[in-house]
């Protein structure tokens, strides 16, 4: 269980993040939603330790502020939004280094890390370099990283987490699809999964549960068809959003609306 309670962040003299509190557990997809300046990619790296946070954080049971490197690469893994290499590393030893992050070397790692590309629809790419590829292959090829960091869901420390930083924002809709069905199967078989996400509909599709963020407050927060609301998503975002049940309450459709005002 992912626990947050009281979290405040100040980058330099503004205050991004306002005591908020959520919860997450593993087994299922937690999504956190919000308009551009909400503070969503400030969450996640609050609670992944990689930002300077007040509150109590508690990721099953432990403060991943307190633990040792080491240990918190075998409990979580993390899939920036941007991730920029200065070398020219090949594609293989890009995702080797999330097998190593986890105890794996030599030959293990290597086959962990071609597992991992397979998964991404990266198999053939080891030996390209990481550089030459297009902005979307080079995001699968980050989150095979972070899936050979923490390949089983479940690890004699507990479940294991994801957190995913925009993950399907350089993606065609068939590979948006695939990570978002990676995301879902991880967590079904027990691991834990943190997105930020911009798309309401694959948030609608995917999402067990969903965390609404506005101005570095929680407007929301609760299972995806309560969450996702017109109303509500009206009040965050300043626009119409229809939601429509796609005959089952559970399946939505997420649509905004041009404002006709703004025509001609």
């Amino acid at each position: 269980m992912l626990e947050a309670r009281d979290i405040t962040v100040d980058l330099g003299k503004r205050r991004i993040l306002h005591g908020l509190s959520l919860a997450a557990a593993p087994g299922e997809v937690t999504i956190v939603l919000g308009p551009n300046g909400s503070g969503k990619t400030t969450l996640l790296r609050a609670l992944t330790g990689d930002v300077a946070a007040e509150g109590h954080i508690s990721l099953d049971g432990a403060d991943p502020r307190r633990l040792a490197p080491w240990e918190l690469a075998r409990r979580r893994a993390v899939l920036a939004q941007f991730a920029r290499l200065a070398f020219p590393f090949t594609v293989l030893e890009v995702v080797r280094l999330g097998a190593e992050a986890a105890g794996e070397v030599g030959a293990a790692a290597s086959a962990r890390s071609r597992a991992a590309l397979d998964k991404v629809d990266l198999a053939g790419y080891e030996g390209r370099l990481y550089q030459e590829l297009s902005g979307g292959e080079q995001a699968r090829v980050q989150l095979a990283r972070a899936l050979a960091q923490v390949w089983e869901p479940k690890g004699p420390e507990g479940p294991r987490w994801l957190f995913l930083d925009e993950p399907v924002a350089s993606l065609d809709v068939a590979h948006q699809l695939q990570v978002m069905e990676l995301a879902a199967d991880y967590a079904r078989q027990g691991g834990g999964v943190i997105a930020v996400m911009h798309d309401l509909t694959l948030t609608a599709l995917f999402a067990d549960k969903v965390v609404l963020l506005d101005a570095g407050h929680v407007a929301a927060e609760g299972p995806t068809a309560e969450v996702i609301r017109a109303d509500r998503l009206a009040r965050v975002y300043g626009c119409r959003i229809d939601v429509i049940a796609a005959g089952d309450p559970q399946r939505l459709i997420v649509t905004p609306v041009p404002d006709p005002r703004a025509a001609g």
